[in-house]
């Protein structure tokens, strides 16, 4: 079903937000009873939010997030502190319904779709809570050794942001009104790492973090497969199929096409942390666009993290040290976003309320 997609008619298909109802929620949030734009960014949130569904009443109440999974190659050079069968345990986890982001979801009524994008194992939904939400996309058993060569094929990375833009897709169709994107894989700092000094732009020792907490030797082998990967492999950091398909990871391109079906549908998706903005960043560099539809969920502790995210012009709604993964800063945000429009929505206008704005 995959190759029925034509991934550059989405790209080109894509247009950017309708300035014309960004006016008409400032206009509204002018009216409210209450200084001007008293609840800072609030207000900003609600009203993209407007521009991004075309109306003055938007909702967000059915939410979900896509968990994408995926193993990585590079895990062998020693650049994680866990290891690589921690990713497959972590699924089961999440059908469980037992990990971080399961927890915080049920706080903000979220779905959460867990997706193989390329882990190792091969498995089955389990019974319990969220059995039933297991998606298997699996492109592969997880990518090669950017670190020796390209972590996949252009068409296993075309295949992996065709997947994801599909998944989101059908879940718009559905129903649901936001997106998060969420990531597991041992090792996939050291890809998104990668993606994001490529395409950004901004130097290896500013961008490669610790990740899941590995000391300084384990830094120091990141940054050095980070260097070999980049040297070897050349990415173009105007393609984002090559950066994708030479440096990346099956869950990031998972994560593109979640991004780029946001845009295309016209709905709003909350980023999460690094791996996710690596995504993002692959989405933007094909199709800049994709900018007018994203929110930052938080800002990651992970060292480049706010680079990537001035890149995108995206300033993050919270900032609270977090650096797990999963979605779970995505996911707290949604419910940010939810009071935002809760504010647009349910506070009266001056004219409303009979009080008058006038000295």
């Amino acid at each position: 079903m995959a190759k029925d997609i034509d991934l550059e008619k989405i790209v080109k298909d894509i247009k950017p937000l309708d300035a014309e109802w960004i006016e008409k929620a400032r206009e509204r949030t002018a009216r409210l009873v209450m200084p001007p734009r008293a609840l800072g960014r609030l207000h900003e949130i609600s009203e993209r939010l407007c521009g991004i569904r075309k109306t003055l009443k938007p909702v967000i109440n059915r939410k979900a997030v896509l968990v994408m999974a995926g193993d990585h190659g590079v895990a062998t050079e020693g650049v994680s502190a866990f290891p690589q069968e921690v990713t497959g345990e972590m699924v089961k986890t999440f059908l469980r319904g037992g990990a971080g982001i399961n927890a915080i979801c049920r706080h903000v009524d979220a779905k959460v779709w867990v997706v193989d994008m390329g882990i190792i194992p091969n498995l089955k939904p389990e019974p319990g809570d969220g059995g039933n939400r297991f998606l298997d996309r699996k492109v592969a058993q997880g990518t090669a050794n950017l670190a020796k060569g390209p972590a996949m094929t252009r068409p296993a990375a075309q295949e992996s942001i065709i997947n994801g833009f599909q998944l989101a897709a059908e879940l718009f169709q559905n129903g649901i009104e936001i997106l998060g994107t969420g990531d597991m894989g041992i090792g996939n700092t050291t890809p998104s790492a990668a993606v994001g000094t490529v395409i950004t732009g901004t130097n290896i020792d500013e961008m490669v973090g610790r990740g899941t907490g590995v000391d300084d030797q384990g830094l120091a082998r990141k940054r050095d497969a980070v260097r070999s990967g980049i040297q070897i492999n050349q990415p173009d950091p105007k393609d984002g199929l090559d950066v994708l398909s030479k440096i990346g990871g099956f869950e990031i391109g998972g994560i593109a096409g979640c991004v780029l079906a946001g845009a295309f549908h016209s709905r709003p998706v909350v980023i999460d942390g690094f791996i996710s903005t690596a995504g993002a960043l692959v989405a933007h560099a094909l199709c800049p666009q994709v900018a007018d539809y994203l929110f930052a969920g938080h800002c990651s502790e992970e060292l480049g993290h706010r680079a990537m995210l001035k890149y995108l012009g995206l300033e993050p709604i919270l900032d609270l040290g977090m650096r797990l993964g999963e979605g779970t800063g995505g996911a707290l945000a949604m419910g940010i976003m939810e009071g935002a429009l809760r504010v647009f929505n349910e506070v009266l206008t001056f004219e409303e309320a009979g009080v008058t704005d006038k000295e």
